[in-house]
């Protein structure tokens, strides 16, 4: 019997909040890993497709960072992220298998590792508007689910926010914690400086980030 799992109390130490290598700025923020959450599946079959808003003007998309949960042991391997302009489709802006790396894990109080996975890319050119990020096809060490955090946009602060959000089997949904991560340009096309970037130049941007479901099967 297929049976929903509510995640509860989780450590306040995981947040999406740590520094990457100097690949981008944060373009859109849905917020951190929250308290109280539940999560869907990321491959499978499954698809979990969230809105995310390009504001800061003409923006080069190049990294996805989203909160995962996996079975101890487990290593997400790779996902297959697609950007469309409506939700599982529409125009296709991006669509590939990227690969992802998996750090900051700790255990949750249902014996759950949830580890920030971090993916780096080539992504599009996007000018302002709001963009559908999609999840799906996601490959584990051992061919076991992974999930991916609902935290309803709770503590979000960018323009857009929170997200809208939708299963591929459920319909909408509660959205999830992830950033969007790329270069942004201004309106008049200099270059949008990241979080001190001022006394960096010369050295290049630092990225600062924030950061299934089908609801837990077990």
């Amino acid at each position: 019997m297929k049976t929903q799992i509510r995640f509860l109390t989780l450590s306040a130490g995981l947040i999406l909040g740590v520094a990457l290598p100097a690949l981008g700025q944060i373009i859109y923020s849905n917020g951190p890993l929250d308290d109280d959450v539940d999560a869907w599946t990321i491959n499978q079959g499954f698809v979990v497709s969230d809105t995310f808003t390009v504001s800061q003007g003409t923006s080069q998309i190049n990294g996805v960072v989203f909160n995962g949960w996996v079975f101890p042991g487990d290593v997400l391997d790779s996902v297959e992220v697609a950007i469309t302009s409506s939700e599982f489709g529409g125009t296709t802006y991006f669509n590939q298998q990227i690969n992802f790396t998996q750090s900051q894990c700790s255990v949750n109080a249902y014996g759950f590792n949830v580890c920030e996975e971090t993916g780096h890319f080539n992504g599009p050119t996007l000018g302002n508007g709001t963009y559908w990020l999609n999840l799906s096809n996601a490959m584990v060490n051992d061919g076991d689910p992974i999930y991916w955090d609902e935290n309803s946009g709770e503590g979000c602060n960018s323009p857009g926010c929170p997200s809208q959000a939708s299963e591929n089997s459920v319909g909408t949904i509660p959205s999830e914690s992830f950033t969007i991560l790329g270069n942004a340009t201004s309106s008049s096309g200099g270059t949008v400086p990241e979080p001190g970037s001022l006394t960096l130049l010369g050295c290049g941007f630092f990225a600062i980030v924030g950061t299934l479901r089908r609801r837990l099967r077990l």
